[in-house]
């Protein structure tokens, strides 16, 4: 290959790799050596027309027509690199181009517009156009291209969403409506315009003859006006006096029945306060029983002189409290003697409290009493086992003996046993091994058993032996097996 001397034309640049350049050169002219390859790359614009289908904020789909003006960035010479280096191989109306850069509108322009309602979308076109050129610009610089011009052209119904189509619909019918509206105005407006002149010229003429009828009557009227006038004034003095009397009437009568609802709600109210008051006294009692069923042990014998001469001083208060308040009640009626049976509850209520106190307070006491004694008995207990070397059996053997159980015992069992009379019988019959073998020992030992038997069976119940064996003697027969 010969060295070449090559010239770029005016909207060109050269690119140059190869031998002795370390990534690639652009320059408008230049020697290519051996070893080193150029390729020209166009600088001109292209038109890129679209029609992208996008969707708004509320889900309605639109076709927005654009078209792009979109070539390499001249001023910089970084950006030429990269254009040169990616899209130097196609050329620039070529289908790779073109599907780049409509992807690159496509995928920005629906973003945005998802982002958009459809109104702001239609109002704003200019500001939607400038959001969507700025960002298809930034998108375009990794490529090194470069937006010249880009026009957003009228937004586009989508098939079966005719969105556009019904809002242009709406607005040529608002106006029609608009128009009719106009037209029926003006038309009123004549139309009582040529009424209100003919009514004015019959008022004008009803008004000349009235004046005339009046200019007649006028001195007539006068005297009976004057005497209109004095009845007149007559009747409204006597209208008002009855007002004024049905006034008063309907006030005092509004008065004397806001009295009476006030006097049956205060009789009302004191009753149900006194109920009220009842309950809750009870409720109270109540609860103080159930205290003092569970802290009765608490008093104290000691205590019970001063807890009865405190119980009988407030007895007595309360008396003097009610006597009090019974006179109270009588100067103020009902309301004062609902306070005296409130002090009268409360004073009988602190007599039983201090009752019930003094009793816990003893019962107390006693079961201290009672668990000192236990104490004792469990330390009398302990030192006693303990004297006997922890042998219980022995413990309790000292204990009954002590407490004089075996002696109640023994008279319990001589108690039970007197009056038996038991007849006690012994019988021998001389050395039995003498008389016997050894073979007719257990034979002797039956036979020496049966008298003994058979006189205990005759002495317990009275019977005899049968006839075949051999009978008691000195004994009379009672009855027989």
């Amino acid at each position: 290959m010969v060295m070449m001397y090559k010239v770029a034309r005016a909207s060109e640049y050269l690119v140059i790799t190869g031998g002795w350049i370390k990534d690639m050169k652009l320059t408008r002219k230049s020697w290519v050596l051996p070893g080193q390859t150029y390729t020209r790359i166009d600088l001109s614009p292209v038109n890129y027309t679209f029609e992208v289908q996008a969707m708004s904020a509320e889900k309605l789909p639109f076709i927005l027509p654009a078209v792009f003006t979109i070539g390499p960035r001249t001023d910089d010479h970084e950006s030429l690199l990269k254009y040169a280096k990616l899209m130097s191989s196609h050329d620039t109306t070529s289908n790779h181009v073109t599907e780049l850069v409509e992807g690159v509108i496509e995928g920005e322009t629906r973003v945005l517009a998802a982002s958009m309602t459809m109104e702001d979308i239609f109002k704003g076109t200019k500001q939607f156009k400038q959001e969507v050129f700025d960002k298809v610009q930034l998108e375009l610089n990794q490529f090194g291209l470069l937006i010249y011009n880009a026009n957003v052209k009228q937004l586009v119904d989508v098939q079966g969403h005719e969105y556009f189509s019904y809002l242009g619909q709406k607005i040529q019918m608002e106006a029609a409506n608009q128009a009719r509206i106009d037209v029926a105005e003006a038309k009123m407006k004549g139309e009582v315009g040529a009424k209100l002149r003919d009514g004015q010229t019959k008022q004008n003429a009803a008004k000349i003859d009235a004046e005339t009828k009046i200019v007649s009557t006028q001195r007539h009227g006068e005297g009976k006006k004057q005497e209109c006038k004095v009845e007149t004034e007559v009747k409204i003095y006597q209208n008002q006096q009855e007002a004024m009397a049905a006034e008063a009437n309907a006030q005092l009568a509004m008065k004397k029945a806001g009295w009476a609802k006030e006097a049956e709600v205060a009789q009302v109210e004191s009753k149900k306060a006194v109920a009220i008051r009842e309950a809750e006294l009870q409720r109270e009692v109540e609860r103080m029983n159930a205290l003092t069923t569970t802290e009765k042990l608490k008093a104290d014998f000691l205590t019970k002189a001063n807890v009865e001469f405190e119980t009988k001083s407030q007895e007595a208060n309360s008396a003097l409290y009610a006597q009090q308040k019974l006179a109270e009640a009588y100067l103020y009626q009902k309301q004062k003697e609902s306070e005296a049976l409130k002090a009268a509850a409360e004073a009988e209520l602190y007599q039983r409290k201090q009752k019930v106190e003094g009793d816990l307070y003893a019962k107390k006491k006693e079961a201290e009493g009672l668990t000192a004694l236990a104490e004792a008995q469990g330390i009398y207990i302990r030192a006693i086992l303990s004297a006997f070397g922890g042998n219980y059996a022995a413990m309790r053997d000292y204990l009954m003996i002590n407490g004089g159980v075996f002696q109640e015992l023994a008279k319990t069992n001589a108690e039970a046993v007197r009056g038996l009379q038991p007849n006690l019988s012994i019988w021998t019959n001389g050395d039995s091994a003498a008389a016997t073998n050894d073979a007719m020992k257990e034979v002797a030992g039956i036979y020496k058993m049966l008298p003994p038997l058979l006189k205990t069976v005759h002495e317990q119940t009275g019977m005899l032996p049968p006839s075949w064996m051999p009978q008691l003697t000195d004994q009379q027969p009672i009855a027989k097996i």
